[in-house]
């Protein structure tokens, strides 16, 4: 576990914390952690998970599926970053599934541990309280702004807001998004073909550049 005591500690979770105080806080909750294969389930839809996921290494998918499978990508997660918060919370099955894009290593917080204040009322504990809360905020401030991206008219539209709604979390028009083409169709729900050809037409109209997951937004 010391080998990724540096991503632990760079993770919002973990927040103001040092590497002590980490190692404390996963031997009073019981952390486990576990590697998994490219292509395997972290967590599945339908299953009730006791715990939150922390990445430690490689990256995986938060995919929504309907009955038939057809597939919605919500977010894409790399080291440091975490999921299954609500559903860990709440005590519900999952309604999204998390699938390892790469191999990967994933750090298990069991949550009933997590929210139950330790006998010795240690502070670290509270901060991870406090950092958990700000993560939940912070997650569903993600989902609405993804609402708004694809609740747009047309393809168009949902590419310019999703473009420049990263341009401002940035703070450049100048930027790299974490999606390959086909997971921006599935965050978009759109079919890929379509999200080309508009790329094409925004990039042959001036209003951007792009060279894979860099883009460039021109002032009007």
């Amino acid at each position: 576990m010391n080998e990724f005591l540096p991503v632990i500690q760079k993770s919002p979770l973990f927040a103001g914390t040092s590497p002590k105080e980490i190692n404390a806080m996963l031997g009073c909750l019981g952390a486990k952690e576990r590697g998994f294969a490219k292509g395997e389930l972290l967590l599945d839809i339908g299953v009730a998970v006791p715990a939150i996921g922390l990445i430690l290494e490689g990256s995986a998918l938060i995919l929504q599926e309907d009955f038939w499978g057809n597939r919605n990508l919500v977010a894409k997660l790399g080291p440091t970053e975490t999921f299954a918060e609500a559903f860990a919370c709440a005590n519900t099955p999952a309604t999204v599934s998390v699938r390892a894009e790469t191999d990967c290593r994933v750090l298990w917080l069991p949550v009933k541990r997590l929210m139950s204040v330790c006998s010795s009322a240690c502070q670290h504990h509270n901060k991870v309280l406090h950092n958990l809360l700000s993560g939940l905020a912070f997650r569903n401030l993600q989902m609405a702004g993804k609402i708004i991206d694809i609740s747009q008219r047309t393809t168009r539209e949902k590419v310019l807001s999703y473009l420049s709604a990263q341009a401002r979390s940035q703070g450049k028009r100048d930027f790299f998004i974490p999606f390959n083409r086909q997971q921006m169709a599935d965050y978009l729900s759109v079919e890929r073909t379509a999200l080309s050809a508009e790329l094409s037409r925004l990039k042959k109209d001036n209003i951007i550049d792009y060279r894979k997951n860099h883009f460039l937004l021109y002032s009007s």
